[in-house]
């Protein structure tokens, strides 16, 4: 039997499972990551030469402790009160890095302390310098507190002007299993804060991220869990990514079976909680509840993607959410224009993102400008399945849905909102009684078809 092509194989392997109950799905959300378990060697940093008084780098004194202990078979490494300085660190697998109450690592402000490397921008691989803390090809770690880790407030921005190499993240798991960051505060200034790539079974439990950037943006990540952490970010508070155009499209890992809860979010210039827009590889499986929504500067909640990404978006829930402080809105699905376009896009009908079976139940709004906006939805590939239920409070702008089948409005009652509370254009569903018809003029422009390259893409 000739073997089916790869991209075939996918889409036939997601076609069937989409055949199964939706409660498949809630049973692989509920599943827990396993918390890494360490033992045997116990390594005070203080003992290899450390000195914790915030001006000499400690950077060698770290790292011997780091490899010692996985040398030794693995283990704790402990920071006791003080201030450590540091250049980038890499952990190893089997190891916990415990950083105990009054203890700060804190990062170098020299970019010669933080080595190149191969790393993830904007869901493309390019050169760029290695985080401040860093494990790759790691299995069986822990960053544990209740100390705090802060990078450097010299290292501002996250590109590099000139070369235009990305900066380091603060924290970076690369192609790593079985990993836990729990009970410790996070300071981060321009660049992302918290980006595990390409990584399985990851656990966030009872973390503060504060960052002038993105609080933690899994990329191409499955089996997660980000539970009881506080967030106060610039950017985003949560990005879910899987990479940009062609590179990432013929890869094909998307983030799945993401569980975020009892979460607090405060964002400053976008939104709380992102999927997108780099999501080549797709997204799926996504349970975010329990929630408060504090501030965000456009929306609580934004789905985007653009033509030319293509894979999916699909089977995410939001439940049980209080939003407040929206300065645009609660809700916002995108899937023709956001973010910078590839220079390797994927071409034609296969470069349409699918947008595909996205609940929002008990949601409790206060005062948001606009309820939902899902009108940037390309027509031939429309949104597949919306439920919006059990919608509360008050807005000043309802609902306006265009391209999109198998909608499901129910209980929706809220308060307060001008004109229509639902506006629709090519949707068909359940709950639509009552719809104005959205007036061509506020619709956005369809972007043109973007045609296969003269040279096909090759991956490299």
């Amino acid at each position: 039997m000739t073997p089916l092509p790869r991209r075939t194989f996918l889409k036939t392997t997601a076609a069937a499972v989409a055949t199964l109950p939706w409660i498949a799905n809630e049973a692989q959300h509920a599943k827990t990551p396993t918390t890494p378990k360490t033992s045997g060697v116990t390594i005070h940093v203080r003992e290899m030469g450390a000195t914790g008084d915030g001006k000499t780098k400690d950077t060698l004194a770290l790292q011997q402790s780091l490899d010692r202990c996985s040398l030794l078979g693995g283990g704790e490494v402990i920071l006791s009160a003080g201030e450590y300085l540091s250049g980038a660190l890499q952990l190893h697998s089997n190891t916990t890095l415990r950083i105990e109450e009054g203890a700060t690592l804190t990062g170098s402000p020299d970019m010669l302390d933080y080595p190149l490397a191969q790393v993830r921008w904007e869901g493309k691989f390019i050169k760029g310098y290695s985080a401040f803390i860093n494990a790759v090809d790691a299995s069986n770690i822990r960053i544990t507190g209740p100390g705090r880790i802060v990078g450097s407030s010299a290292i501002v921005g996250r590109l590099e002007k000139g070369t235009r190499m990305r900066l380091p993240a603060l924290i970076e798991f690369t192609n790593c299993r079985n990993v836990t960051v729990d009970n410790i505060f996070t300071k981060q200034f321009g660049m992302w804060s918290i980006h595990p790539l390409l990584s399985d079974n990851v656990t966030f439990r009872n973390v503060t991220i504060e960052s002038g950037a993105d609080g933690i943006d899994p990329d191409s990540c499955r089996n997660m869990i980000i539970d009881n952490c506080t967030f106060r970010t610039v950017d985003d508070c949560i990005a879910i990514k899987s990479g940009r155009g062609s590179e990432a499209y013929r890869v094909a890992r998307p983030s799945e079976n993401i569980h975020i809860s009892n979460c607090t979010f405060t964002d400053a210039r976008w939104a709380c909680v992102s999927i997108g827009s780099e999501a080549s590889g797709g997204v799926r499986n996504v349970v975010v509840e329990h929630c408060k929504i504090l501030s965000a500067y456009t929306h609580g909640v934004y789905i985007k993607t653009r033509s030319g990404r293509g894979a999916f978006i699909e089977d995410v829930i939001f439940r049980d959410m209080d939003v407040a402080g929206c300065r645009e809105g609660f809700l916002r699905l995108n899937s023709l224009g956001s973010g910078l376009q590839d220079q390797d896009p994927v071409p034609g009908d296969e470069g349409l993102p699918q947008l595909r079976n996205l609940r929002f139940t008990d949601i409790r709004v206060q005062d948001v400008p606009q309820l939902v906006v899902a009108t940037e939805i390309h027509p031939k590939k429309p949104l597949d399945g919306l439920v919006l239920a059990n919608i509360s409070g008050t807005c000043r702008k309802g609902m306006e849905i265009a391209n999109a089948t198998h909608v499901d409005i129910r209980n929706v009652t809220v308060t307060g909102f001008n004109g229509p509370l639902l506006a629709t254009k090519n949707v068909t569903g359940k709950g639509l009684a009552g719809a104005v018809e959205l007036p061509a003029s506020v619709l956005p422009k369809i972007p043109d078809e973007i045609l296969p390259p003269a040279t096909p893409y090759i991956l490299k």
